[in-house]
């Protein structure tokens, strides 16, 4: 049997990730020929990835980026099998690189198309399939773009926002900031109303006409109840109508005139896990 030394196997792990065992295991199959070892690990991560194909990533981070002007943004996600590995800091460390691609990617396909070192990020998540021993995915891409945009992850990188803003007077970064956490927090369905789609609002005002019925209020009320309802709907759904969560006496659309009058939310982007 072909002898290897330590140093062999860990600079073989530290070029591929992979497990000591496995990094020995190709080594002495390979001879000591490093390019070749190489090799056998990721056909050996590629048999691994196959095997994996038909399982659900239902964990996973979720990373948010903004250029160095401020004017781009991008969330991604990177979904695994378990919390363990959703947790573990190498994990993490994969998707923030990713992430840090993806400023520049004009969409998924794009991103997956880009190299990582010397492979492209579509074989990568084959590679470290293999190596972690979970099925690995790619399964969120969000970008905004505006005059200035802001993001905010949650802790445990469970739900990621971005905010797009009109324009960047100065004391737009912790605005921008507080719209991404509240963005985050609150789930808004839309903008505005007129953001929101005619199908959702239709079946919003029969669900609060169908609960005055079950209510028993008069037939004659129903429209004008099922209207107030709705009311409370959009403001609870809407961005600009939510209460603002660090100041419940104003709106979103309150605190952000009385940081200036002049600048508007432009587009926003949330993703969770």
């Amino acid at each position: 049997m072909y002898r290897i030394t330590a140093n062999q196997i860990k600079n073989l792990r530290k070029k591929t990730g992979s497990g000591i065992m496995d990094c020995k295991k190709a080594l002495i199959e390979s001879k000591g020929d490093f390019q070749k070892a190489i090799e056998i690990l990721r056909i050996n991560g590629k048999q691994i990835a196959l095997s994996l194909s038909h399982r659900e990533t239902n964990e996973g981070v979720l990373i948010a980026k903004v250029n160095r002007e401020e004017t781009q943004g991008v969330i991604i996600g990177l979904s695994c099998e378990t919390d363990f590995v959703a947790q573990n800091s190498d994990f993490i460390q994969l998707a923030n690189k990713f992430a840090e691609i993806a400023i520049s990617c004009i969409n998924k396909d794009d991103l997956l198309n880009k190299f990582i070192g010397n492979l492209p990020i579509k074989e990568k998540l084959i590679e470290q399939t293999g190596v972690i021993g979970e099925k690995i995915d790619l399964c969120f891409f969000e970008k905004l773009s505006a005059s200035f945009v802001s993001f905010y992850v949650h802790n445990g990188n469970k739900i990621a926002s971005l905010v797009g803003l009109s324009s960047a007077p100065k004391g737009v970064q912790e605005v921008a900031k507080n719209l991404a956490m509240q963005v985050a927090a609150m789930n808004p369905i839309a903008l505005n109303k007129k953001k929101l789609s005619p199908e959702i609002l239709h079946k919003e005002k029969e669900i609060a006409k169908e609960q005055s019925r079950k209510e028993g209020k008069p037939e004659n009320m129903i429209e004008k109840i099922s209207q107030g309802k709705l009311n409370k709907f959009l403001a609870e759904n809407l961005l600009l109508d939510q209460k603002f969560i660090k100041n419940n006496k104003l709106s979103v659309i309150e605190y952000v005139k009385k940081f200036n009058s002049n600048i508007q939310i432009t587009d926003y982007k949330r993703l969770s896990f």
